[in-house]
């Protein structure tokens, strides 16, 4: 089976990480507040890559392969935990990230905002 974004639903991929800590009978580690807390400090090893470097280093280090494995890992912990997080509350991602972008989609306009960061 090919896994890539173009080819696997989020459904599945919550699928997957629900079997992965059911079959280490992990549940009981995974409540709200502590899946969020591991996302917190995965989102800061994904970060801690990228330390102490200006922007154009920060593009520079994802051209190198090794490194860039690297980013793909902290990348992939930070998501696997936002996944688990979402099972554990029952939270429907693509609904919530839809509902997302339209509130923000509301709160900056194309018109005030195209090519800005703030006004």
């Amino acid at each position: 089976m090919r896994h890539s974004d173009d080819c696997t639903s989020i459904g599945s991929l919550k699928e997957n990480v629900g079997k992965f800590v059911k079959d280490r009978e992990w549940e009981k580690f995974h409540n709200p507040k502590d899946i969020a807390e591991a996302i917190c400090i995965e989102a800061a090893e994904l970060l801690e890559l990228f330390q102490w470097m200006s922007s154009d280093e920060a593009v520079r280090q994802i051209g190198d392969p090794s490194k860039l494995e690297r980013v793909e890992e902290e990348l992939a912990d930070v998501l696997v935990y936002c996944l688990s997080l979402a099972n554990v509350t029952g939270i429907d991602l693509t609904k919530a990230v839809v509902n997302k972008l339209n509130k923000n989609s509301a709160k900056y306009p194309l018109e005030k905002y195209r090519g800005r960061a703030h006004l």
